[in-house]
């Protein structure tokens, strides 16, 4: 197979997020899909000691605080089953009753708010990317030239995309039926390829040429997956005469404009936001999918994120109401190029570090140094400063090696302040069924839900007391040679730890409890 066709289609494969997988909700999913939470020394593998946590430091403690963490994303299914007793409830709200009991400007909030909908019921699901709105806009934007690069850029890269997808599926389907007609066997993965012995030139091939995409992680359901996903970038992230923000009707330049949205904070499709609450919620030892990391959290969830690229307006109107509606942590999975509105979210970010909010953000996941390139939100004022109660953080693998680093994730030696378990974490998916789940996104909520555990034992700490704690007390890897992330898997150079991220380490539940026990702050 041509080389460069390989690596553009596994390029095509690490921007989907997770793929679903046959396993029951009933099913205690156990050690092979709880890594996240298991230890080196004891396990064998680079999670961030959380069972380590309970069983040693915690077993005859009480916690001190109900953390609620703020869930800003694509919408969460409030009501699975493992999130049982674990979502937020505004309880000075009547439900139902079209009345704003609390006269916090939302009504019927119970469980958070959708800052991408109408009063009508009617949700966002896709919306474009940022630049594809102000290359729209024309001439008259101070970020069109900015904008109208990355377009051109992007939509040539999904055009060439589209038309390498259909060759691949091509080659893919004539290989399988290949191997079907000599063979009589239906391949569904690389084992089912194991013990065909021929000397035919066409089965050969046909072999050869699964068996490297196989390899690749590559699959007929992906590339079904790879050419949906193609679809939406081209029809709906890049078409110039999509409009979703019509039914809304709002001025996405007035942050005061704020009746808008209403109560649905699950909307059409909350897989990611439900996985995401799971890794940091999920109730534990239920024998049901995977254990959450906190115990006494709720999860609030704010739904301003759609398939494409979030508003800013939107976000930090997201923010200012998890600030003033109680979160303690908000954890956000997103980033664009362009931030054409950045004063509203820095403001909203400085508000919350104001009222000792702590923000989680994944780094992202384009294999860049974000010392830099920029990726907003980024936490950093016009002025080069830096809030005290932010924190980015990068994604590490299962396995100890030169590997351990996720292949496409962000990194930054000054910037990117901590990495976390966020390669193949399982969690859960729509329709109740559980899904891998790989890139910042996870970690970051790995991070959230330790920054819960901890808060909720010692309330007492500040953001920037927890950051510190987080950083200090992770597992020391500074020295240690590893693949620095690229979007090219066959070229990735060898690098010290320490040059990806401020502390040089991966999370660990287990340190961070004890130095918070100990009151060792800086």
């Amino acid at each position: 197979m041509n080389k460069f066709i390989l690596v553009f289609s596994i390029m095509f494969i690490s921007t989907i997020i997770s793929f679903a997988q046959d396993l029951s909700t009933k099913a205690n999913l156990g050690k092979k899909y709880n890594w996240q939470n298991f230890d080196w020394r004891e396990d064998k593998v680079l999670g961030a000691s959380v069972n380590k946590t309970y069983n040693e430091l915690l077993i005859s403690r009480q916690s001190k605080k109900t953390i609620v963490v703020a869930l800003i994303s694509v919408g969460v299914d409030i009501k699975h089953p493992e999130l049982a007793g674990k979502v937020w409830t505004n309880k000075k709200e009547i439900p139902n009753n079209s009345i704003d009991d609390d006269n916090n400007g939302y009504v019927d909030d119970i469980n958070g708010w959708n800052f991408i909908g109408n009063a009508k019921g009617e949700n966002i699901e896709y919306e474009n990317y940022e630049y594809t709105r102000i290359y729209k806009l024309g001439k008259v934007d101070a970020n069109y030239e900015t904008a109208k690069k990355l377009y051109d850029k992007e939509l040539e890269k999904r055009r060439k995309e589209k038309e390498y997808l259909k060759e691949t599926a091509v080659k893919f389907l004539n290989s399988l039926a290949v191997v079907k007609e000599k063979t009589g066997r239906d391949i569904k993965k690389l084992e089912d390829l194991t013990g065909i012995s021929t000397d035919d030139n066409a089965l050969l091939g046909a072999i050869y040429y699964l068996r490297k995409m196989y390899l690749s992680g590559f699959s007929e359901s992906e590339l079904l997956r790879a050419t949906d996903n193609n679809k939406i970038r081209l029809e709906k992230n890049l078409n110039l005469d999509f409009n979703p923000r019509d039914i809304i009707g709002d001025n996405t330049n007035d942050i005061n404009d704020t009746h808008y949205g209403n109560p649905d904070v699950i909307g059409p499709n909350s897989g990611n936001g439900t996985s995401a609450a799971v890794i940091i919620a999920g109730i534990r030892n239920n024998e049901l999918g995977i254990d959450g990391i906190a115990t006494d959290v709720e999860i609030m969830s704010l739904r301003a994120i759609p398939k494409g690229d979030e508003r800013d307006k939107d976000v930090a109107l997201a923010i200012n109401y998890a600030v003033n509606n109680g979160a303690d942590i908000i954890c956000m999975n997103f980033g664009k190029k362009i931030s054409p509105q950045r004063e509203f979210v820095d403001d909203a970010i400085k508000y919350a570090e104001l009222k000792n909010v702590l923000i989680v953000r994944s780094a992202g996941d384009n294999a860049e140094n974000l010392d830099q390139e920029v990726n907003f939100p980024t936490g950093i004022y016009p002025d080069k400063s830096k809030a005290t109660n932010f924190i980015c953080v990068g994604a590490s693998r299962k396995s100890k090696g030169d590997s351990m680093v996720y292949v496409y994730s962000n990194y930054g030696q000054n910037y990117v302040d901590i990495f976390a378990p966020g390669a193949g974490i399982y969690s859960t998916d729509l329709n109740n069924e559980y899904s891998s789940h790989s890139g910042s996104g996870p970690a970051a909520n790995v991070v959230a839900g330790i920054a819960a555990l901890i808060l909720s034992y010692h309330p007492e700490l500040k953001p920037n007391e927890l950051i510190d704690i987080l950083l200090a007390s992770s597992t020391d890897y500074k020295k240690r040679l590893v693949l620095k992330p690229s979007l090219n898997i066959w070229e990735r150079e060898t690098v010290k730890f320490e040059t990806l991220c401020k502390s040089g380490g991966i999370i660990n539940a287990y340190e961070a409890m004890k130095m918070a026990d100990a009151g060792k702050v800086k």
